[in-house]
């Protein structure tokens, strides 16, 4: 009789359980001293920012967790700016901004996070110093600027000329080629963000074409700068809209239809 054939045993090796991944920590808060500042380039000599909630100036911080308002109140006896924590009787201290920075140590931990998490004001007219941010917003001016010189190094005469006459008007009419150059490349420097928008600014050398047909005589633009008319026959040219500026107007207009022949006519002349 044939033998019955044994069954094999596979063994299956275990598999590894699936490592599990843990969610990304959130910054915790950092103990050090820190330094607040107020926005704008002009700062009083001392200001002060209220430091507790009143019908006047509401310090409220929305809880997100628990869905309530909650009431913030600068206390330099107690550990928390948030009123529901505070326990006692409490001693009200300032917020004082001179020369318009505030720095505050380590160990006014309750001030800081006033300041840092809570205080509606941030932001709006105070801003908490990040070297880190700074270092950023420093590399993008930097980033900014060569992109300025190398576009002013590139600008050819006329085109450079029409971006300096915003800076300085009829004044590069006097100015060598040599002087233009010299002074775009500084302005470009100088304020980076104008320069790369004036550049990039279709009209800007129709404005200066205008401009330098008025000075030459060949367009006349009226006392009250609402009329543009020929020179030598006081013809109207257009009527520039109200509260905008004359010689912006007068570029748009020189890319209508109309405004191309006249473009011709006064390109010759000039």
């Amino acid at each position: 009789m044939a033998k019955k054939a044994k069954a094999e045993t596979i063994e299956v090796a275990p598999q590894p359980a699936a490592t599990k991944v843990a969610p990304p920590a959130k910054p915790s808060w950092e103990i050090k001293d820190r330094i607040y500042y107020l926005k704008g380039s002009k700062s009083p000599l001392t200001l002060t920012i209220p430091g507790k909630h009143t019908r006047k100036h509401a310090l409220l911080y929305f809880d997100e967790k628990s869905g309530k308002q909650r009431e913030i109140k600068y206390a330099t006896n107690q550990d928390s700016p948030l009123v529901d924590e505070q326990k006692g009787e409490c001693t009200m201290g300032h917020i004082v901004f001179k020369d318009g920075f505030l720095k505050v140590p380590k160990n006014m931990q309750n001030l800081q996070k006033l300041l840092s998490l809570y205080h509606p004001l941030k932001n709006k007219i105070y801003e908490e110093f990040s070297a880190v941010q700074e270092a950023k917003d420093d590399l993008l001016d930097l980033e900014m600027e060569i992109e300025a010189l190398n576009a002013a190094r590139n600008i050819d005469i006329d085109h450079a000329e029409a971006i300096l006459r915003v800076e300085k008007g009829s004044e590069v009419n006097s100015m060598s080629s040599k002087e233009i150059k010299r002074d775009l490349l500084l302005f470009a420097k100088n304020n980076a963000t104008m320069f790369i928008s004036l550049a990039n600014d279709e009209n800007v050398q129709l404005r200066n074409f205008a401009i330098k047909a008025r000075e030459a005589g060949v367009i006349k633009l009226s006392q009250d700068q609402r009329t543009f008319h020929w020179g030598s026959n006081d013809r109207k040219l257009m009527n520039v809209p109200f509260d905008e500026n004359p010689y912006s107007a007068f570029a748009a207009f020189l890319k209508t239809d109309e405004g191309v022949e006249i473009y011709k006519s006064i390109d010759k002349k000039l």
